[in-house]
């Protein structure tokens, strides 16, 4: 199979200097791009200590910025995500192939009990995975895994929809679900970091926790989560004016309001469903290339 692994880093010298060895043994005939993010440490020494290519950015970017660069810049017709803080295992990636090879346009590696960092991850994330299996119908099991296997020029269609920033998994996944792609899961434990820091912070990426949630629905299916919101403003200004007409004999401003936000709300979700839909209108233009 012809493979490409891309590792996003960012001042990761020392997680890289374990895992590179561990990852050209297992796959000595992969193509192995190492995106150093504007990285201050030894990443490039480490790096040109191995047979790997390196794309380095003049400042940091992001974790999703290093992965579209690392994804522009493959060789491959399969890509393999993976961190290089030593979170992600390298002996796991022939049991993703395995199930890659069953047909499956993104294998995901789904984080099992106790592999998060800290138990507001496990809980966000168990949230996320929650939601976007009600709103696709399908499970998913783990939706902010950076670990996974896709099909690279099925992936490159996604580039321009995918953050600089840590939610990129949501997107794929999301977007991957939309277009009708076989999204699977793998069971996989991640331990925790043992060197570095992670550079995420708890107030900031609450706000994209939160931002999240919206992008969950608006790439999938943004009336699911509008209609919804449409009905509870509906339903509560039909129950405010009840009242208010039962016990003042009058139509209220506020019920006025209710009902008004209720419309708008219903019609946002219409016009989003529809900027949604553009998004994935040439996904299958050149669908003979995919076969």
């Amino acid at each position: 199979m012809n493979l490409t692994l891309v590792i996003p880093a960012r001042n990761e010298a020392e997680g890289l200097r374990r895992l590179l060895p561990e990852v050209v043994a297992i796959l000595p005939e992969a193509e192995i791009i190492v995106v150093n993010d504007g990285s201050d440490d030894d990443t490039l020494a480490v790096c040109a200590e191995y047979s790997v290519r390196v794309v380095s950015h003049p400042y940091p970017k992001g974790n999703g910025a290093a992965v579209k660069s690392g994804a522009r810049a493959a060789n491959g017709e399969v890509l393999v995500f993976m961190d290089a803080d030593g979170q992600h295992k390298p002996e796991d990636i022939p049991a993703l192939l395995e199930k890659f090879a069953e047909g499956y346009d993104m294998v995901v590696g789904a984080r099992q009990s106790g592999s998060h960092a800290g138990s507001h991850r496990a809980v966000a994330n168990d949230l996320f995975s929650r939601f976007a299996t009600w709103m696709v119908q399908q499970p998913v099991e783990d939706l902010t895994s950076g670990f996974r296997m896709v099909k690279a020029n099925k992936f490159r269609k996604f580039l321009y929809l995918l953050p600089n920033g840590f939610s990129y998994p949501t997107t794929i996944t999301m977007s991957f679900f939309r277009a009708g792609f076989g999204v699977a899961y793998l069971p996989i434990h991640t331990p925790r970091r043992a060197t570095g820091k992670s550079h995420i912070r708890p107030i900031r990426d609450g706000v994209r926790f939160l931002l999240i949630i919206i992008k969950i629905g608006t790439l999938y299916s943004p009336q699911k989560l509008f209609l919804p919101i449409s009905a509870g403003f509906f339903l509560t200004g039909l129950g405010y004016y009840f009242y208010t007409y039962s016990s003042d004999g009058r139509f209220t401003n506020m019920s006025a309001l209710l009902f008004i936000s209720a419309i708008l709300t219903f019609l946002i979700g219409i016009v989003s469903e529809q900027i949604s839909a553009l998004h994935y209108k040439d996904i299958d233009a050149d669908g003979h290339e995919d076969k």
